[in-house]
């Protein structure tokens, strides 16, 4: 009788204690876990069966020892040892050796606590090995405990020595795992700065080869730091985001979520390390295992350090509850309580080494100013700085020397002239300047504000004249004429600039100005007609030809002026490459992408050859998306690439999170995740920085994640696209975004065996999905949340999707997915059989699931066959031949595994009979296909084979193992699956061979 809720009055036998702890086993850690695992103690003692009490105790132990109440583990485990003193009988195999392992447990456990003398500690030590020998147990266990002591202690000698001696011992049953003990080595290597020695040895755990229930758990988090010391910052990056989606649910592992607020702590992400906090504010206080209480608390100072050193020291933050904590407040309570516990150490210890290893840890520099991780998690800002108290005196800035700067750069069309004019008229107020001067003070500080700058040109032009440069008086008027088109007045604006054309064309012709003057007159009268283009083509109708060709003429007249004519001034080289620009424009307007691209590429290489790469940007985005529109993925992808850098430290954040993403979805779209996934990086990162990132930055982590999803890294996949969806909205980015990270989401969870967190996922985009006029990814949602369903263990709702799915498939016309449908519900009426029957009811149902399976399977085979009637093409009849072939496949698993072993005789050689029918079937099937079929004409071929051996005709097994030999005469090297079944026949015929003594 199984026990249904927390109460432990209905556990009356071994069975039900035992069935009762291995549920407590799989709850979440913390205080209700190791609440349940004392009143179950309660109920064992109430058996009054020895076992039972040992086993409860160790129940006991294990939940403590995996909480945040760790000291409690030393009562249950003095019983335990007082318990084998007595009477060791009581003790079966297996409790035997979980005793002898816990000792590892509680050696640490010791340790960790500051208030076991340290005489005791080395006392156990000693225990330790005496009954490790008696039960004739290797030393390894023991040496990696007395290394553990030493390197606690500071004491570098004894724990060189230990170390040696734990690896050179034996390995036992009492060894710590693979990954426990690679972690602990490595740990030691970091520890003494090591760092490749470290992760050399942590690489076969985090690569998957060696796990536990804490690996690679601590494991990455250990290797953040030695990653960032060796400057391999993307494998930090991952193993932050992988690790620390391991230790977020997990309440044991408090240092281990330390080194991750410790990672964002020295990279920048000052803002995850506080959300890292928030998440858990037990951390600050639980008293259980005070080292770790150390680890957390020295990070939690560092981090506060960050903020405070960065002006963010009044910012309130997550801190111990109770009150509100600013930044600064937390840093001192952090400091002060990790010292003074560090001193409580230090004082059992007799050594100052962990107050030395404290105050190292918290007085690390960062290693990265900023290292981007795809996660949302905005910078904090810093407070406005607050204007200097004026002094007594103050130099004077040198205001020739400003000006020679600003006029410098303005000259040679830098991006920073505006700013540097801008201090040019700070520094001279109070100050008469020269007419020319303050003319190019004004014009700067009115093309600074844009359209709010017309009446600052016109007062620029008044300026430029009283300085005897009638030319540029009327360049400064026909900016202001532009900026009034840019604001919309673009009527007004053309009739300024056309007498401005006339008056600087007769002031050419007759000397009065340059030929870089009239450049700019007739710059400003081509831009506001293109202007007036781009107006037009907001319009319904778009632009009409006589807009198009006004400005053409214009362009081309500008183009006409300036073309061969620079003679090295950036400024006319500038004007014949904007004008090239402005036709690429103009063609692009008349329906002309190739010839538009075509100029914006001259352009944008005249912009490059003048020494004015950053004006070169816009033009190549430009290129980008017509060759995209044209299909040339290589161009678009030059193009992007070629933006980027011509841009360098010049591009806006916006700007450049733009490109980054543009390049992401080119290079993704031919497959380049690795590169793809970097850029995409990039682009949620820049766009953090701009502010956006519920718009642009929430796209960039939606591609990032499926770009990782496509390189196999779901963790950190899973993270991205968990951060992505609360910014992910239909009206900004479309339904279609939601659904697919929802999708996206589903996968990564379903790979990390997060299979109810993945129905969830997948649950909800199918939701969205439902709405949609196409229906096919609503029926496909549907089908994998039934998947996720069913591997979470909830079969009736598993059952319930499969069944919606099914409706949706046959819908659709898609008989493959109502088939597979069909034959998942048919696997899960099989499953769904009890395992314990102990009643004819019992048995009736179990009857029940195996014809509710066999109904289920049969209705495949017959859609199967029906389609097969009525398919329209070969291409169809061929797929759907195959359908049946591994429907009857399975229809024959299905049966064969429906045969209880408790059955009769009779009952069994039925089903395995009828088995055999229905896997004869999928061979002749497959057969059809010829060898297009072949593997699975073979897998058939052996699963007959061995119900015949089961069904006692050697014969017939034999020859199908024959068969399958005799189809794989002649394999290619690298056909895996033919060599495996080549193997599998071979043992076949050997066991068929053995079994009638031949």
């Amino acid at each position: 009788m199984s026990t249904t809720d927390d109460t432990t009055d209905g556990i009356t036998d071994f069975d039900g204690l035992r069935r009762a702890m291995a549920a407590n086993s799989e709850r979440p850690e913390g205080p209700a876990r190791n609440a349940r695992a004392e009143e179950l103690l309660g109920a064992a003692e109430r058996l009054e069966i020895p076992l039972a009490v040992i086993e409860a105790l160790g129940h006991q132990l294990k939940v403590y020892n995996y909480s945040s109440e760790k000291d409690k583990m030393f009562v249950p485990f003095a019983r335990l040892l007082r318990l084998w003193d007595e009477r060791p009988g009581d003790f079966d195999e297996y409790e035997t050796h979980s005793l002898h392992w816990v000792f590892k447990w509680v050696s640490a456990g010791m340790l960790d606590q500051p208030h076991v003398p340290l005489a005791s500690i080395e006392k156990w030590l000693g225990e330790m090995a005496h009954r490790y020998r008696l039960a004739g147990h290797s030393e390894r266990a023991v040496h990696s405990a007395e290394f553990s002591v030493a390197a606690h202690l500071g004491d570098v000698p004894r724990a060189e020595r230990a170390y040696a001696a734990w690896l050179a011992a034996d390995r036992d049953a009492m060894a710590d795992c693979h990954a426990c003990e690679l972690h602990g080595q490595g740990w030691w290597q970091a520890r003494r700065r090591r760092d490749d020695e470290a992760l050399e040895l942590w690489r076969p755990v985090l690569e998957g080869e060696f796990s536990c229930a804490h690996e690679p758990h601590t494991v990455l988090a250990a290797s953040l730091v030695p990653l960032l010391r060796l400057g391999r910052v993307d494998e930090a990056r991952a193993n932050h985001l992988r690790g620390f989606r391991l230790v977020r649910s997990m309440e044991s592992m408090r240092s281990a979520y330390a080194d991750h607020v410790e990672f964002c702590a020295l990279t920048g992400n000052e803002a995850r390390g506080l959300e890292l906090l928030a998440e858990r504010p037990a951390y600050f206080t639980d008293s259980g295992q005070p080292r770790s209480a150390l680890d957390f608390l020295s990070v939690v100072a560092l981090l506060m350090d960050r903020l405070v050193e960065r002006g963010l020291g009044e910012r309130v933050v997550p801190g111990p509850a109770g009150r509100e904590w600013t930044a600064r407040e937390l840093a001192d309570h952090a400091r002060g309580q990790a010292l003074a516990l560090a001193a409580r150490f230090d004082a059992r210890n007799g050594t100052p080494a962990l107050s030395a290893e404290i105050r190292a840890r918290m007085a690390q520099v960062p290693l990265a100013e900023r290292l981007p991780l795809g996660v949302r998690a905005a910078r904090p800002a810093p407070p406005v700085p607050v204007a200097p108290a004026p002094v007594a005196a103050r130099a004077e800035p040198d205001l020739a020397a400003l000006i020679t700067r600003a006029r410098r750069l303005s000259e040679s069309l830098k991006p920073n002239a505006v700013e540097a004019w801008a201090a040019v008229g700070v520094a001279a107020e109070g100050v008469e300047l020269a007419a020319r001067d303050r003319a190019e003070v004004v014009d700067h500080e009115a093309m600074g504000l844009g359209p709010a700058g017309v009446d600052l040109f016109e007062r620029a032009a008044e300026l430029y004249a009283a300085a005897g440069d009638p030319g540029e008086a009327l360049a400064a008027r026909a900016r202001g004429a532009y900026v009034r088109a840019l604001g919309g007045e673009i009527d007004e604006a053309l009739a300024t600039v056309d007498g401005l054309y006339d008056e600087i064309l007769a002031l050419y012709a007759d000397d009065g100005t340059g030929l870089r003057q009239t450049a700019s007159v007739l710059m400003a009268r081509s831009r506001t007609l293109m202007r007036r283009v781009q107006a037009a083509q907001e319009a319904v109708n778009g632009p009409h030809g006589r807009v198009l060709a006004a400005a053409e003429a214009a362009v081309r007249e500008l183009l006409a002026l300036v073309d061969g004519r620079a003679e090295g001034d950036v400024r006319l080289l500038a004007r014949a490459a904007e004008a090239r620009a402005m036709l690429a424009d103009l063609a692009a307007h008349a329906g002309e992408p190739e010839a538009a691209a075509e100029l914006f590429a001259r352009a944008s290489a005249q912009f490059v050859a003048a020494g004015l790469p950053w004006f070169a940007v816009e033009y190549e985005a430009r290129v980008a998306g017509l060759a995209h529109h044209l299909g040339d993925v290589a161009e678009a992808e030059r193009a992007l690439r070629a933006a980027l850098e011509h841009g360098g430290a010049h591009l806006e954040p916006v700007g450049r999170s733009q490109l980054h993403l543009q390049l992401a979805e080119v290079l993704g779209g031919r497959a380049a995740f690795a590169e793809a996934a970097e850029h995409a990086l990039e682009a949620a990162h820049w766009a953090d920085e701009a502010g956006e990132s519920r718009t642009l930055g929430a796209w960039a982590r939606h591609q990032l994640g499926g770009f990782l999803l496509h390189l196999e890294r779901w963790a950190e996949a899973a993270e991205v696209l968990e951060s992505a969806l609360p910014d992910l909205t239909a009206e900004t980015h479309g339904d279609g975004a939601v659904v697919q990270t929802q999708w996206w989401l589903g996968d990564c969870l379903s790979e990390l065996g997060e299979h109810h967190a993945a129905a969830e996922r997948r649950l909800q985009a199918a939701e969205l999905a439902r709405h949609w006029p196409e229906q096919h990814d609503h029926a496909t949602l549907a089908h994998l949340a039934a998947e996720s369903l069913g591997q979470a263990g909830l079969a009736e709702e598993a059952d319930r999707a499969y069944a919606r799915a099914g409706e949706l498939w046959r819908e659709l016309g898609n008989v493959h997915g109502l088939v597979r449908a069909l034959r998942a519900r048919a696997w899960l009426a099989l499953r769904a059989e009890p395992d314990d029957r102990e009643s004819p009811d019992d048995l009736a149902d179990a009857d029940q699931g195996v014809e509710g399976a066999r109904t289920l399977m049969s209705r495949a085979v017959d859609e199967c066959a029906t389609a097969l009637d009525d398919a329209e093409d070969e291409s169809a009849r061929l797929r759907l031949v195959a359908e049946l072939g591994h429907t009857h496949r399975q229809f024959g698993d299905l049966l064969a595994r429906s045969a209880a072993e408790d059955a009769d005789d009779d009952s069994i050689r039925a089903a395995l009979e009828e088995a055999l029918g229905q896997v004869t079937e999928a061979i002749a099937v497959f057969a059809s296909l010829g060898a297009d079929a072949l593997h699975s004409r073979t897998g058939a071929e052996l699963a007959a084979g061995w119900l015949a051996a089961d069904l006692s005709r050697p014969a017939e097994a034999t020859a199908r193992a024959r068969a399958v030999l005799r189809a794989y005469a002649n394999p290619l090297d690298d056909d895996e699956t033919a060599k495996s079944r080549k193997a599998e026949a071979e043992q076949l015929e050997q066991a068929v061979a053995e079994t009638n003594g031949e």
